[in-house]
């Protein structure tokens, strides 16, 4: 809500309507009549809401001066919004992990319920992969600073923890809660890297 009543103040169109996007996202996703976490959509609208539209939105803001009240949105900006909304997808994905019997009983149909727990794992062992190689990928074609992805090469044991803990657990409710608050982990370190790797890469310019 201070976002959007910042981005009022700003008159930053451009930084509302993303906001309005990622709200839209929010309400379909678990107001009726949408509830389109029902349909097992909830990590796709996750990642739209908090990376691309949210993450842009508060580039465009922070940004906004009455000198410079038209940033351009570059791929750099779009690749760290990739990278933020796909470590915040695993969040919400494993969150189902301990709820699968629950969501089954009410016609939930996550991700989790669908595939079972033991391909499950296999889907964050599949994911933490990605999420570096495409780090990785992004740093190559110069989307991306060398300084962002060598630190966020640093999170790479928070990331090892997560797809052990998820392989050895992934059948005990009373243990594989705790994956999500380990995926919050890699959420925080691996955003706080990105960002100080951008920041480095400016002031070595």
């Amino acid at each position: 809500m201070g976002l959007t009543w910042a981005s009022i103040e700003a008159r930053n169109t451009r930084s509302l309507l993303l906001l309005a996007s990622a709200i839209f996202c929010g309400y379909i996703y678990q107001c009726p009549p949408f509830r389109l976490s029902y349909q097992g959509l909830g990590e796709p609208l996750c990642f739209a809401a908090f990376g691309p539209f949210a993450t842009t939105a508060f580039y465009l803001l922070l940004g906004s001066t009455s000198e410079m009240s038209h940033l351009p949105i570059t791929s750099t900006i779009l690749s760290a919004s990739l990278l933020v909304g796909f470590t915040t997808s695993l969040i919400l994905f494993c969150s189902h992990f301990h709820q699968v019997e629950g969501d089954r009983a009410v016609g939930k149909i996550s991700p989790l319920v669908r595939l079972g727990t033991e391909r499950g794992s296999g889907v964050v062992k599949v994911a933490i992969t990605t999420l570096y190689s495409l780090s990785f990928a992004l740093c190559l074609s110069k989307a991306l600073p060398l300084t962002s992805i060598i630190l966020c090469g640093l999170t790479l044991p928070m990331a090892k923890i997560i797809v052990s803990f998820v392989e050895e657990n992934h059948k005990d409710n009373e243990k594989i809660f705790m994956a999500k608050y380990y995926c919050m982990r890699l959420h925080t370190l691996f955003g706080a890297a990105l960002a100080a790797g951008l920041v480095a890469a400016r002031v070595l310019l």
